[in-house]
């Protein structure tokens, strides 16, 4: 019996040290992403039909501005710096596109770390973690969110840019590349992987 016992625990510290070290490696892999892309975030004011499609025509404006502030070949740094300098503007260019469709919500803007799921796009995925994000809010903030990136442009309409054209701009490292785009073996399983820890870590925070 005494043996068992021992068997079980050297088994579940195995597991435990497995699950710490490989936690603390996806986390690691998320964060260091995470410090080379600015997500967008649209969250609309309920989840009607009416203010679901006017949080995409609130998304392709605030877009729009933000393809006309960014400098041209913009670093991280300098397109951080141009949102923060222009969350107003943003702001109001969101707030123009509600009154123009006959609505009195208001919208703000604001840079903020926020976490997201697991989320595919067409071409490339990003993995669950936190993120430095653009979140802009129409009225009560209640309905469903829409995700993509911010910088680099790879949602700015006609200037959005590939995985690959970001990689050749030095915005990704050759292996964060083949996370984002599915090149690298057993990728699906690292983004459910940091989903759930995600999950766990906001479960003991």
């Amino acid at each position: 019996m005494d043996r068992k016992l021992k068997r079980w625990e050297l088994a579940l510290m195995f597991g435990i040290l497995v699950a710490v070290v490989t936690g603390s490696w996806l986390g690691q892999e998320q964060k260091d992403l995470a410090d080379r892309v600015i997500r967008f975030h649209v969250i609309a004011n309920s989840d009607s039909s009416a203010d679901q499609s006017l949080k995409l025509a609130v998304r392709d404006r605030v877009l729009e501005q933000a393809e006309i502030l960014y400098p041209q070949g913009a670093t991280l740094e300098q397109a951080r710096a141009t949102l923060e300098g222009h969350l107003p503007d943003l702001a109001a260019a969101g707030q123009a596109v509600v009154t123009e469709q006959g609505f009195d919500y208001p919208v703000t803007a604001q840079l903020t770390d926020c976490w997201f799921p697991t989320k595919e796009y067409e071409g490339f995925a990003l993995p669950a973690g936190t993120y430095t994000a653009l979140r802009v809010t129409i009225g009560e903030g209640q309905g469903q969110n829409w995700w993509c990136v911010a910088f680099p442009p790879l949602c700015l309409g006609a200037a959005s840019e590939t995985v690959d054209q970001a990689l050749e701009a030095g915005y990704f490292t050759e292996n964060q590349g083949a996370l984002v785009t599915g090149d690298g073996e057993g990728y699906v399983l690292k983004f459910k992987a940091m989903e759930l820890l995600g999950e766990l870590q906001g479960l003991f925070e």
